[in-house]
């Protein structure tokens, strides 16, 4: 039976290289005041025995862990997964989180939290005490709760807020909820729009009340009425059913339909459907998220694409630079959002031109 290849460590470097283990820990993690002909020297050996670097020997330098930990609700990203539906936000945190992290020599670990435990302070701090993350990256509602934020503070562990704009503890990072929901409703307004619906999200995120007050925003900007144009969802399928009847139902519903996310958007041209609305011609219709599923809806759906990877990418560069003692940015860090045009927007019918 062959006898299983013995795995080169950091020991058999420093022995072949001739310096100490600190030596080697200091030129994996690329740090300066290394002399270069030391440098040269221990990569030489690294190249002729096939090392790669494990993160118990970049620990060696110091306190760092070269781990990143991102944190998502838990009730909320079993219930998609298990729905199978489509989303996509943990894929897009992650593409844009771990090819960042590999660019600087991180990794990144994904947990799941539940924002309304009884025992949150205990799950966190349990991940804490297990991964000894160099930061942590909390996304909604986790990013605005304020015993998680309180608690990270304590531990001194750089941390990024995405979908925040609170002030205090943390780096907070915006994906520009508001200015997304101002473009959109603006887009439709120079389309010949004036009654444009509105489906919020679930109150327990913050996000969801920014998009609402970009959209009265830009209502009022233009000297357009928003009663009874504001119908409340909380990010569901079935919530968006019935905030979209209740719009329809209204003695003059809206021309065109702003929805929180992909789902309520889903919901909403389903309505239109069994009620003979078409979609662009009779109601418009934009969500927000640009998931797979908008792609190849009939019509293809109008979207605000979150840049939900940019924004996990920007949240590791703002962290590795605060464990480097870099200042955190003196004001809110802002990924903006790019609308997607495909066939749910049309003029009004009253508006078209023969």
């Amino acid at each position: 039976m062959a006898r299983r290849r013995q795995a080169v460590t950091i020991k058999h470097v420093a022995a072949d290289a001739g310096v100490s283990l600190q030596t080697v820990s200091r030129v994996i993690n690329n740090e300066p005041n290394v002399r270069l002909e030391m440098k040269t020297r221990v990569q030489e050996s690294i190249d002729r025995l096939g090392y790669v670097p494990s993160i118990a020997a970049q620990r060696m330098s110091g306190s760092r862990s070269y781990l990143i930990l991102a944190i998502n609700d838990r009730e909320r990203t079993i219930a998609d997964w298990q729905a199978r539906q489509g989303t996509d936000w943990v894929d897009q945190m992650l593409l844009g989180g771990m090819l960042k992290c590999a660019e600087h020599g991180y990794r990144m670990i994904f947990e799941l939290v539940d924002t309304h435990s009884d025992h949150v302070e205990r799950e966190l701090l349990g991940a804490i005490a297990a991964l000894q993350p160099d930061g942590i990256i909390l996304t909604p509602p986790h990013s605005d709760n304020q015993q998680i934020v309180d608690l990270l503070a304590e531990q001194m562990i750089p941390f990024a807020r995405i979908g925040s704009k609170q002030n205090g503890s943390g780096i907070p990072v915006s994906m520009d909820d508001e200015g997304s929901a101002r473009t959109a409703t603006r887009y439709l307004i120079e389309r010949g729009h004036s009654r444009i619906g509105f489906i919020a999200g679930s109150a327990e995120y913050e996000l969801s009340g920014w998009r609402v007050d970009g959209w009265r925003a830009e209502m009022e900007a233009a000297g357009y009425a928003t009663t009874d144009l504001l119908a409340q969802g909380d990010f569901s399928y079935a919530s968006g059913n019935q905030a979209a009847r209740v719009l329809l139902d209204l003695a003059q519903p809206p021309s065109a339909i702003i929805a929180s996310n992909d789902q309520m958007a889903l919901a909403t041209l389903e309505v239109a459907r069994l009620r003979k609305l078409r979609v662009p011609e009779d109601l418009s219709l934009i969500s927000f998220d640009n998931t797979p599923l908008v792609h190849f809806t009939q019509p293809p759906l109008t979207a605000v694409d979150q840049p939900i990877a940019a924004t996990a990418s920007k949240a590791v560069e703002l962290i590795i630079a605060a464990q480097r003692g870099d200042e955190p940015p003196a004001a809110l860090t802002v990924v903006p959002a790019a609308m997607v045009e495909r066939g749910s927007v049309a003029p009004p019918s009253g508006a078209k031109r023969g």
